[in-house]
């Protein structure tokens, strides 16, 4: 007797048509949910952080919200920056984690969630995760499977292959850059 085909969560996920509707879908745990609308801020720093990263590097791209597949979850960080020999040639999601993840935490995000998130994919190729808290003035950086360091003020934030020298102070003045 053949058993019922089972049926992939993170496959009928990706199936839905609304997903990529603003803000995105994001299939994390076990279950989709919606990434909160951004601020003016949290928006303002995305562009400018993509802006610059790009400026100084033509090894990787810094993407917003770009739809990773890192089964079983579909993250979509804030900002992916990848390798540009892994970007895809035709449109359509990333097929594993970013090299470096960007999260920007919104004031109802939760912490924990976006730590799950980062975690998972640091164990699946993720190299550097930053996690920016905007009401905290700090940032959390992984590298590998270290621990994470807060980084404040002048520090200078560790980036993939020495992309450009950026501190926290530097970051925070981007969600006032017009």
């Amino acid at each position: 007797m053949q058993s019922p085909a089972t049926t992939n969560p993170l496959e009928t996920f990706l199936s839905q048509p609304n997903i990529e509707i603003s803000p995105a879908w994001e299939f994390i745990n076990g279950r989709a949910q919606q990434k909160p609308m951004p601020t003016l801020f949290h928006s303002r720093l995305q562009r400018n952080l993509v802006n610059a990263i790009n400026a100084f590097t033509t090894d990787y791209e810094a993407i917003q919200e770009l739809r990773c597949i890192v089964p079983p979850l579909s993250p979509v960080p804030d900002i992916a920056v990848v390798a540009r020999n892994r970007l895809p040639e035709v449109d359509g999601p990333l097929q594993g984690a970013p090299d470096w993840m960007i999260e920007i935490r919104s004031p109802d995000q939760s912490t924990l969630d976006l730590q799950s998130k980062i975690l998972h994919c640091l164990s699946n190729g993720t190299q550097l995760a930053w996690l920016i808290d905007l009401q905290r003035q700090q940032i959390w950086v992984w590298q590998g499977a270290d621990l994470p360091i807060i980084f404040a003020g002048a520090d200078i934030l560790p980036t993939l292959d020495n992309i450009g020298a950026l501190t926290v102070d530097t970051v925070m003045a981007m969600t006032q850059q017009r």
